[in-house]
């Protein structure tokens, strides 16, 4: 029990911080369904860094910068090329399972991963990440609540025009909450190259980023039952790694069939609960 318990915490993390990225640009208007690409290009801006240089806390720096400049990037798309937010997103994701593997070819000479890096150049404490986590789910909550920072998100996600009369401009701070949002994000990407494993290897969010998504709406876009909800998708994702290789009737159940538990109950939930959940009302509106 302890195990599995370890284990739910550890495969949380990831999520965490990818549903936390996504809350802020969601809060603020900007449906974000790039969560995968910043766990790709934060994973391998920090592994790849980290071993050309030798410098773990450069590794960790370039990534927050890399997938801060992707948010920026995304943003900048979507608030003033007025292009389709889950389009644009869509795209991010594939730009960055592409350009990853030419990246690695050009640099290592290896398609899809880096070298693997030395036990001192990686982060071994999953708990830190998880504290860290912990402090993010209170710190949000509060800036939601009490602080004019995360009331203004609140308001550009639901009538951004009201902005206006404060004289606020609604498009800059929509563009600061998916930088923020993306800065956060990149933590998971960290965890993912430096801390769970020993470097980058291709894909290896593994469809992370569209959990993280999924446990953000089944959060209603809210820190702690966020925060809540992505602890049962580790638990879930820490029951298929255990069942992998059971067998049913003398024969082995494919380990496909095994994998693909997360999103099942992920599916299951999202209609099941669907009736209860009620995203931001200028959510991936064309706002002029």
């Amino acid at each position: 029990m302890n195990d599995i318990l370890m284990s739910t915490l550890r495969l949380s993390v990831p999520l965490i911080f990818a549903a936390y990225g996504g809350m802020l640009s969601e809060r603020s208007g900007i449906a974000n369904i790039g969560l995968e690409s910043y766990l790709l290009v934060s994973a391998f801006v920090a592994a790849a860094t980290t071993y050309l240089t030798g410098n773990l806390f450069l590794g960790c720096l370039c990534a927050i910068v890399a997938t801060s400049l992707l948010g920026a990037l995304f943003a900048s798309i979507c608030i003033w090329g007025r292009g389709d937010q889950i389009v644009v997103g869509t795209a991010m994701n594939l730009m960055a399972a592409g350009l990853i593997p030419i990246a690695t070819k050009y640099l290592f000479d290896v398609t899809g991963s880096t070298p693997s890096l030395p036990i001192e150049l990686r982060l071994s404490h999953p708990l830190v990440f998880l504290s860290v986590a912990i402090v993010c789910t209170m710190g949000l909550h509060y800036m939601f609540k009490y602080l004019r920072h995360g009331l203004r998100i609140q308001a550009a996600g639901h009538n951004p025009l009201t902005l206006l009369t404060q004289g606020v401009a609604f498009d800059i701070l929509r563009l600061r909450a998916v930088v923020e949002g993306a800065a956060i994000a990149s933590l998971g990407g960290i965890y993912l190259s430096l801390c769970m494993s020993s470097g980058y290897i291709r894909n290896m969010s593994a469809g992370r980023g569209f959990l993280a998504l999924a446990a953000l709406i089944f959060g209603s876009w809210k820190p702690i039952p966020t925060f809540l909800a992505c602890l049962f998708f580790g638990f879930t994702d820490s029951i298929q790694i255990r069942l992998q290789g059971i067998q049913w009737n003398g024969k082995p159940i494919p380990n496909q069939f095994v994998q693909i538990l997360p999103f099942v109950f992920t599916l299951v939930l999202l209609v099941a609960f669907s009736s209860r959940m009620k995203a931001p009302k200028a959510i991936n509106q064309d706002i002029r």
